[in-house]
């Protein structure tokens, strides 16, 4: 009789209703203002390694956003540095998202990968005591065979420390931009063409989260 019952309610409501109310999704965070000052911690994949300057993803992120991005890439950085780094740079401005980047350097040098986790971890709980927005990039693992068939793919302990960190996770960027000979400068950095793709499928990830 329940299921009945149901069945006629749902049979009074328009279809498209329905429908709109199964494709909404609620943003994991409140859209950033128009003009939001963000930092983009990295190493040289956020520097931009391989192409001019103003050919960075931040600096491609910030023309299609709007938001006013700092760009604290350093070129051979690992995670270990970018923690070193980020209270000094929180310490000098504020910001209202900040963007993670870090961890392939670690990985080609073959760090430890539990003081790796360890280190983006703390990186990702200093960030959200800053600012609610904050984002983690996942770094594709070093694999010369899977970069070489255009088959990369990242590396699983960003998705974790994401998730336990409560940070939004940026999935497949690098590595699909990587994956593409034609998009990269080298073995292990993208041109001017690589960059603004990152910046673009950063973009529209930040859109599907609701921070844009």
């Amino acid at each position: 009789m329940k299921r009945r019952h149901l069945l006629q309610l749902l049979a009074g409501v328009p279809a498209a209703a329905i429908l709109a109310a199964c494709g909404k999704r609620k943003p994991s965070a409140a859209a950033l203002k128009p003009d939001a000052r963000v930092l983009a911690l990295g190493d040289s994949l956020t520097f931009g390694y391989g192409a001019p300057p103003e050919a960075a993803w931040p600096m491609k992120l910030g023309e299609l956003t709007g938001w006013q991005i700092d760009n604290a890439g350093i070129n051979g950085d690992t995670s270990a540095g970018a923690l070193e780094r980020l209270p000094g740079l929180l310490g000098a401005g504020s910001y209202d998202a900040i963007l993670i980047g870090i961890g392939g350097n670690d990985m080609l040098r073959g760090m430890s990968a539990a003081a790796t986790r360890d280190n983006i971890a703390a990186l990702v709980s200093a960030a959200r005591a800053h600012t609610p927005h904050v984002a983690l990039l996942a770094t594709p693992a070093p694999d010369a065979m899977r970069a070489a068939i255009g088959s990369l793919s990242d590396a699983p302990f960003y998705e974790e420390i994401a998730k336990s960190g409560q940070a939004l996770l940026v999935a497949n960027v690098y590595s699909s931009v990587l994956s593409d000979a034609s998009l990269r400068s080298d073995h292990i950095h993208a041109n001017a063409r690589g960059y603004e793709k990152m910046a673009q499928l950063l973009a529209d990830q930040l859109m599907a989260a609701g921070w844009r």
